[in-house]
């Protein structure tokens, strides 16, 4: 399925490129950092990371922001709020809260990929309140309950 997403730069993304997939079968969208100059995170740290993008998702539509795996496990390099959500009447400036787990300081430079998008629907629920839920094997088991194996 192919979804348009109306999309428009800011000033300092100007010259990076839009969002794309990396291979014919990628679920998510490389953004890339819109940083002016280099941003180095120590280990523990975190950084408000901008696109220098906004969007308008249609209707009944996401966009999660997720952590990319060869920058979480080369460098420790996450997003503390995995998947952030981006609602569909958001309208500001796309921008990665990044988490530096690693043990060294990272340096995001101008253009870097930080994060990958997945656009995805978005199903919404009504609470009904009651007085008893449907029994399950599990019931009430909390974590662990399951096992490991």
């Amino acid at each position: 399925m192919n979804v348009e997403i109306l999309i428009t730069r800011l000033p300092h993304s100007e010259g990076l490129p839009l969002p794309s997939y990396a291979t014919d079968g990628a679920a998510g969208m490389d953004l890339m950092a819109a940083v002016t100059e280099p941003l180095t995170i120590p280990p523990g740290g975190r950084a408000l990371v901008p696109t220098g993008l906004r969007i308008a998702l249609p209707p009944g539509y996401e966009m999660q922001v997720r952590p990319r795996s060869g920058l979480a496990l080369k460098h420790g390099i996450t997003l503390p709020n995995a998947p952030g959500t981006v609602d569909e009447d958001y309208r500001g400036e796309l921008q990665v809260i990044v988490l530096n787990a690693g043990l060294e300081a990272f340096t995001i430079e101008r253009g870097m990929r930080i994060a990958q998008a997945v656009i995805a629907p978005v199903t919404r629920a009504t609470w009904r309140e009651t007085t008893t839920l449907p029994d399950t094997t599990r019931g009430q088991g909390g974590f662990g309950s399951t096992g490991t194996r």
